[in-house]
């Protein structure tokens, strides 16, 4: 029974440098997507990160937005958030693939993102998970991207001599 179990946290990392989060929403369920934002954003201000926010369309415009912001913006991290919930037709396992696989491709070339989008088969499941008081997933996803950034940090300039030197 999943209610019953218990999940181990990782303490939020702390910054000596200011944290530039942008938060990227597809707000196609708004108060699930408000509920998503807000817990992001409180835990963004627990590590002190300032946070812009963007909203796109839908869930597969997400990582788009999350790729250009890495072109042509200066963020440590990005938060995508939003919310897809399972109709009557397969277009559901198509947007949860393609932008859990965009958000994947992005994080394995640098991107430090946390992924908030949450996939759900009914209403009620997205209201807890979104609940900043519940499960709180945008607060979980800000906190990914957070640890994401400290590591990012921790390695930036180190150089371990794997390759060809000149």
């Amino acid at each position: 029974m999943a209610a019953a179990e218990q999940h181990y946290t990782l303490p939020l990392p702390s910054f000596d440098k200011p944290v530039r989060l942008l938060v990227v929403v597809a707000p196609y369920y708004k108060d699930i997507a408000d509920n998503l934002v807000a817990g992001a954003r409180a835990i963004a201000g627990q590590c002190g990160a300032s946070v812009d926010l963007v909203e796109v369309p839908g869930a597969l415009e997400i990582p788009t937005a999350i790729a250009m912001a890495e072109r042509q913006a200066r963020y440590d991290g990005y938060v995508a958030l939003g919310c897809i919930i399972r109709g009557e037709t397969t277009h559901y396992d198509t947007v949860c693939n393609d932008s859990s696989r965009a958000i994947s491709l992005l994080g394995l070339q640098g991107a430090c993102i946390g992924n908030g989008i949450l996939t759900v088969e009914n209403r009620p499941q997205a209201e807890v998970r979104a609940d900043p008081a519940g499960q709180n997933k945008g607060g979980g996803a800000a906190a990914a991207a957070l640890h994401l950034i400290a590591l990012s940090r921790k390695w930036a300039g180190q150089s371990n001599g794997i390759g060809f030197k000149a």
